[in-house]
């Protein structure tokens, strides 16, 4: 699936959350007190949680689920609970390269807060996954119309690229030790 994100159930972008091909909910309501214990937004205050919770729902999904393939365009970000998940990337004429692999309390998708608003890795599923899925364009405009929010919000989303710059910047060190052994 190039350029597109498929969302947990087959559900294409733009499709409504209630609307899964096959039927059946994409994904339950989420509450701020669940929010408040995700590692991401601990010690966020409860108003923010209370809005933050208006867009976002509870999914699970299976191993080897696709969030995501770089290239696309983001609509959706997530906050793992439980499971885990790689992020990748294709190197050419190579397989795809795993960068990291992100578990509970991490985020996954820091891509739709960030202009192009392109994806700039790939996200699987690589055992059973249950996230907390948010609509990124009703987070943008939650944060624009409350700069509170949207301070806190971005705060935090700086310190997760920080964490994984470090962490891509390892991996490819890593690798370029791996090629240089190989020559």
């Amino acid at each position: 699936m190039t350029g597109q994100q498929e969302a947990p159930g087959g559900r294409p972008p733009g499709t409504p959350r209630h609307a899964v091909p096959g039927g059946g909910p994409a994904g339950t309501p989420v509450l701020a007190s669940a929010l408040a214990g995700h590692r991401f937004l601990r010690g966020m205050p409860e108003a923010h949680l209370c809005q933050l919770a208006q867009a976002a729902s509870l999914i699970s999904v299976p191993a080897g689920h696709r969030f995501f393939t770089a290239g696309g365009v983001p609509h959706r970000f997530w906050l793992i609970r439980a499971g885990q998940v790689a992020l990748d990337i294709d190197a050419p004429g190579q397989r795809r390269i795993i960068l990291e692999t992100l578990g509970r309390g991490e985020v996954i998708g820091l891509s739709w807060s960030l202009p192009p608003l392109t994806w700039q890795f790939g996200a699987v599923a690589i055992q059973p996954t249950e996230a907390f899925e948010f609509d990124a364009e009703a987070v943008r405009r939650l944060c624009d119309e409350d700069s509170a929010l949207g301070f806190e919000f971005t705060r935090r989303l700086l310190a997760a690229v920080a964490q994984r710059l470090q962490a891509t910047r390892l991996k490819v060190l890593d690798l370029s030790v791996q090629l240089a052994a190989q020559a």
